[in-house]
């Protein structure tokens, strides 16, 4: 008897909680296909009553502030990373996440501000690089991205993107030879880049 009892609290009980995280999972689930369609505002607005509520509402927040980095709100998609952060000061995401759209409006020296806590922690992030060179590219810093690019080739000799920036460093600074030598090793790794394969039939 006490099995059945226990048996049908189970059914009263467990089953609304069971059908809730199903009805979360749709949302997110929508919020994914929403997204994929470029349906950017409606896909923020499905997951936006998670950011307050449960233990998902951080990623709640760094998700609704990529969709508004997604729609060019980059004001709001600030916020709702800086909300994320709040959260967990330890969180390498959004610090990432808040340098996107600093970095869209062109705010550079912010932007490094939050990419370089990421290195603290994390010194080899591949992102957190990129985003870096990103930044001293707008900044014009051509001598610093050099040599950053440079030292980051030691640690991702296959990647195109930081021998990208490199080339670039030197075609700025007027090191012709050196910008098409890279840009040469830009094809090997990626012979359909366009940047590189124009650079060197200019």
């Amino acid at each position: 008897m006490k099995q059945i009892i226990a048996l049908l609290t189970l059914c009263i009980f467990g089953m609304p909680s069971a059908f809730a995280t199903s009805n979360n999972n749709v949302e997110w689930a929508q919020s994914y296909a929403l997204e994929a369609n470029g349906e950017y505002e409606k896909a923020a607005a499905v997951i936006a009553p998670f950011m307050d509520r449960g233990e998902d509402s951080e990623f709640a927040l760094i998700r609704y502030g990529w969709l508004n980095y997604l729609q060019g709100n980059q004001n709001d998609a600030i916020r709702a990373y800086k909300r994320a952060l709040e959260r967990n000061v330890r969180s390498l995401d959004a610090r990432l996440g808040i340098a996107m759209p600093l970095m869209a409006q062109q705010r550079w020296k912010e932007a490094s501000a939050y990419i370089e806590q990421v290195m603290a922690y994390s010194p080899f992030n591949y992102t957190a690089h990129i985003d870096l060179m990103a930044c001293e590219e707008g900044l014009r810093n051509w001598e610093k991205l050099e040599k950053h690019a440079s030292d980051m080739t030691a640690y991702y000799p296959s990647d195109a993107t930081i021998l990208v920036y490199l080339a670039r460093a030197y075609a700025w600074q007027g090191k012709k030879d050196r910008a098409a030598s890279v840009y040469q090793r830009v094809l090997l790794r990626y012979p359909e880049h366009l940047e590189a394969s124009r650079y060197l039939n200019q």
